[in-house]
């Protein structure tokens, strides 16, 4: 479903009703947020303005992982969110964003991206 992002003022100075006098443009078109959880990988593909595609998570169950001591990248399974700075209540559903700390089979990790926007979860080990 799409979203329109614009701020329609509901009344004016004295408390009259304001009337829409155009309607929507595409240029305001947005979307609700995609909330990538922990299950088997799922991706969503969408149209852009200007005819682009943008590939959006729904789920996925690996990560690439960065390891800081032996400086290289290896992929890692994840198993679940133990916490994640933006809402408490996305531990318990297992969603993940950008700032989310993971348990994958390698250790601890931070997640350095927005999943939901770029298709892909980069993390840190901690």
């Amino acid at each position: 479903m799409v979203v329109i992002q614009r701020a329609i003022k509901d009344s004016t100075p004295s408390g009259g009703r304001k009337k829409e006098h155009r309607g929507k443009k595409l240029y305001e078109m947005g979307n609700h947020p995609t909330l990538p959880r922990v299950e088997p990988r799922r991706l969503e593909s969408m149209r852009t303005k200007g005819g682009g595609i943008k590939v959006h998570q729904v789920a996925t169950d690996v990560c690439n992982l960065y390891d800081p001591k032996a400086k290289k990248f290896t992929k890692a399974a994840i198993k679940i969110v133990t916490g994640n700075p933006a809402n408490r209540h996305y531990v318990r559903r297992n969603i993940l964003t950008k700032g989310t700390v993971i348990e994958t089979d390698k250790g601890k990790a931070k997640v350095t991206n927005r999943p939901g926007q770029e298709g892909q979860v980069n993390a840190i080990l901690i």
